[in-house]
This record gives C-alpha cells, structure tokens and sequence, in this order.
C-alpha cells in the first residue's frame, strides 16, 4: 500500500532541508475533509485546530500542516494557504474563499541550524509537491529533524521521523480503509508494542547505541535538561463518512496506538496529538475505525524510527543514504 495517500481525497508532500535539518509536510484534502482532533500532550504548538472543533461553524477543512522550528514553524502554513487560495479552494464568505489549514509544530531547533525554521515558501512547495502516489517515508518533511529518547538531551537520543501505514478492514466493514501519518519527535523510547522491546530512545551514553529504558530513567532523574522539546504528531485519514463528533470520538480512540509504541507518552514534555479526517461515503462503526486506527498508528510510529537514517550526529535504525550526513 501506499500510505496515507491510500485513502481518497489525499494527497501528500514534504519539503525538506538537509542543511538545517528541518522540513514540513502537507496533507492536502482539496476536496475538503471533516475532521477532528484529540491532544494528550502537554507541550502543543497548533494554529487553526478550532475549525476541527464539533463546536465550530465551519464543517471541514482543506489541508493539515505538520512542520518543525517549533513556533516560528507555524509559518508554513501561510504558503499552504497561499497555494489553495490560488486554486480557489477554501470556506466561501461573501468576499473570498478561505482555506482552513491547521498547522501543528515539532521543535527540531536542537539538532540542525536553530536559525533555519520552515517558511511559507516550504509550506507551498510542499503542497505544489503533494501526490497521490507512495508517501516517502524517514527522515523527510516534518520528520527531517525529528528525534527520540532526550531525557538526557539531544546528544544521548537518536534520530526518528515519519513514517505511514494503512489497514484494511474486513467483513461486513469490507472496502473501508484507515491510514495513518506519524512524524515521532519522542521525549521517550519508541518500543516494539507485542514485545516490549525498545527499537529507538535514550542511549546510554553519547558514544554507545544501547539503549536505557526513559521511563526507568524518569524515576531515578530529578530534573531531565531542556524537556520540553519534544511531539508526537500524527493525523489519521478514512475513506468511510464520519461527523465531526465522531472524527473526534476516532482520533481519541486512534491515540491508543501512540500509547502502545512511545513510552512514557503524553508527559508535560511532549505536543502528542492526533488528527482524523474522513473523506469518504462508505459506513462504518467508529468503534471498529478505533480499533483500526489505533494499530495503523502504531505501525506508522515504528515505521518513522525504522525507516529514519543517523543525521546531525546521531544514529538511526535505517542505512544513511548517499548525499546525507
């Protein structure tokens, strides 16, 4: 399967920069998508979530930003914008269509250029880049810079970054599929869920590629440096047809799958939140959509460590391609 671009209605690009280390990834939906949002994290950066609101007089939106340089990344959305508008896409008002783009950050400043952040220009051009095809998986777009395991700080951890995965439902819910997006930039370790064993996180020493076990070391740390410098972002997609409570009720159920694969997960360190869009016209309980979305979640969250080379100094699970460093 292709990833996230699975599912009808989206498409998907990155812009990167290897010099900084540092990218976004768009999630475009220029049809419109209803959504909605789930944060357990106590360190979030988000602009324009309200419109996910149940609560909120819009009933979709158009696009989803996830970019690193923490709150100067914000930015990017601006060029998402920009690129929709001139498609005259967006929420028609009387004078003009405007096009509701939420964005979420990840702080990635530590690890490359601090002074190189994502701008609207890379927003836009990661929306011009957005396809239909296999999303590109590792350390790209949002996941450029993203890292794992920093109780210790960012010369201990290793590197993470994006990664995709789809499930296809069955039986009566035959033809339904759920997709999810993760871009894992983990205060903790990321762990195998059926095994418990930890595949990325704190090493035990600058030098070694073993690794220690964050939440062992929670308990045992009085003061961890610099915490809160971490996010797991991920957004979830379905082709069946869903309300904006029930996208809601979907991403809460979906955030079982970080859960499952990040530990600890939802400190006061961390931005973990997860998004759920829903583009299409099949029926299907949200509960079996839960259960659906929590293990694609899961799988995407593994992926983005296993699929993500060393870069900026540190080690990764997957080959170093030629050209990056």
């Amino acid at each position: 399967m292709k990833g996230l671009t699975d599912i009808p209605g989206i498409r998907v690009g990155h812009s990167s920069d290897y010099d900084a280390l540092t990218g976004c990834t768009v999630i475009l939906c220029e049809d419109g998508a209803v959504a909605g949002y789930d944060i357990r994290g106590g360190a979030t950066g988000t602009e324009e979530f309200e419109v996910m609101s149940p609560l909120h007089v819009t009933d979709r939106i158009h696009a989803l930003v996830f970019a690193g340089g923490s709150a100067f990344g914000l930015e990017a959305a601006s060029g998402v914008r920009r690129y929709l508008e001139q498609k005259g896409i967006g929420y028609t008002t009387r004078a003009a269509k405007v096009p509701l783009v939420p964005c979420a950050i990840l702080y990635d400043l530590a690890i490359g250029k601090a002074g190189v952040r994502p701008t609207r220009e890379m927003g836009e051009a990661a929306a011009a880049a957005a396809h239909t095809g296999v999303v590109e998986e590792g350390a790209v777009g949002a996941g450029t810079g993203a890292t794992a395991g920093k109780i210790f700080g960012i010369a201990r951890a290793m590197k993470s970054g994006l990664g995709t995965f789809t499930v296809a439902l069955g039986g009566s819910h035959a033809g339904v599929l759920i997709s999810s997006l993760a871009v894992v930039n983990a205060y903790g370790d990321v762990i195998e869920p059926h095994t418990g064993k930890l595949l990325a996180g704190t090493r035990a020493s600058e030098e070694s590629l073993e690794l220690m076990g964050t939440a062992a070391a929670m308990k045992a740390v009085r003061q961890a440096p610099a915490p809160h410098e971490n996010t797991t972002l991920a957004v979830i997609a379905t082709n069946a047809r869903l309300s904006k409570v029930q996208a809601t009720r979907l991403a809460q159920l979906a955030s079982v799958g970080i859960a499952r694969t990040i530990s600890p997960v939802w400190t006061s360190y961390d931005g973990d939140l997860i998004v759920a869009l829903s583009t299409g016209t099949r029926e299907a309980d949200v509960n079996a959509l839960g259960v659906a979305a929590a293990e694609a979640v899961a799988e995407s969250v593994q992926r983005a460590v296993r699929l993500s080379p060393g870069l900026g100094g540190l080690p990764g699970l997957a080959p170093t391609r030629p050209g990056l460093r």
